[in-house]
């Protein structure tokens, strides 16, 4: 057995695969960097108003940018974050009614949780592909035992109801960041208030909506382990793929590539 071939293909398709950021790094570039370039430096002793927009709003769009490249493939939602950062932009520099912020903050998630509804019609549930997926669980585990159980319809009804409740994730996203727009920011775009407001905006977008988003995500996951495990009897531990179990997975894929 080579071994050294065998490290060395293991570390090409390691190199291959996509290498997740640091939330915290996302965090900083995304949300604290431009909201403290909009609170302290967009005065006109600074950068000014349209200097200090400009500068804050390119660390989202360049990250991700930096993001869609590097990962290479297409990825919607981080397609529409740059949007929605351009938009932003756009109002800001071409000085359009305040008021159109809150609209676009509004839009954004609501375009998203329609798409959700969409792609569940269509017989495409996100939920399946971001929770119940074989990187997390052990799908062909738990499809074994529901066809043993005579469960599997009840359980695709099911998830079928926690892609509404994902659904719900923007819906409330969208009235949370279309009321938190119309209380922070009222002054004219354009101007060094207008920044100001923005960047507290921004700042506050993350405990006041990002964080319950996530909590509601972490419920959904739980609704669908509670399922799972009722219809088919499965601990937590058989149903959800562990370290070890993805390594060995592979190992095995490894195995079978070579010659």
């Amino acid at each position: 057995m080579n071994t050294d071939s065998s490290t060395d293909k293991q570390a090409v398709d390691n190199a291959s695969k996509p290498q997740k950021q640091s939330p915290f790094v996302d965090l900083l570039v995304s949300i604290v960097i431009p909201s403290v370039i909009l609170m302290k430096f967009s005065g006109p002793e600074k950068l000014g108003a349209t200097g200090g927009l400009l500068v804050a709003l390119a660390f989202p769009v360049c990250w991700g940018v930096y993001e869609l490249v590097k990962n290479r493939k297409r990825n919607y939602v981080a397609v529409l974050g740059v949007v929605s950062v351009l938009l932003t932009g756009g109002i800001g520099l071409f000085q359009i009614d305040a008021k159109w912020l809150a609209v676009k903050e509004a839009a954004i998630p609501a375009i998203i949780g329609i798409g959700v509804l969409v792609a569940s019609k269509m017989g495409f549930p996100l939920v399946r592909k971001l929770l119940f997926n074989p990187a997390i669980m052990n799908t062909d585990r738990i499809n074994e035992e529901l066809e043993k159980n005579g469960n599997h319809q009840l359980f695709e009804k099911r998830l079928d109801n926690a892609n509404y409740l994902f659904a719900g994730t923007f819906a409330f996203s969208s009235v949370m960041n279309f009321l938190l727009a119309k209380w922070i920011v009222k002054s004219e775009s354009g101007t060094t208030a207008f920044n100001e407001e923005l960047g507290r905006m921004t700042l506050l977008s993350y405990p006041v909506i990002a964080i319950p988003s996530m909590i509601m995500m972490l419920a959904i996951f739980y609704f669908i382990w509670r399922t799972v495990n009722r219809l088919t009897g499965l601990t937590l531990e058989e149903i959800i793929v562990t370290a070890d179990e993805d390594t060995e997975g592979d190992d095995a894929d490894a195995s079978n590539r070579q010659p």
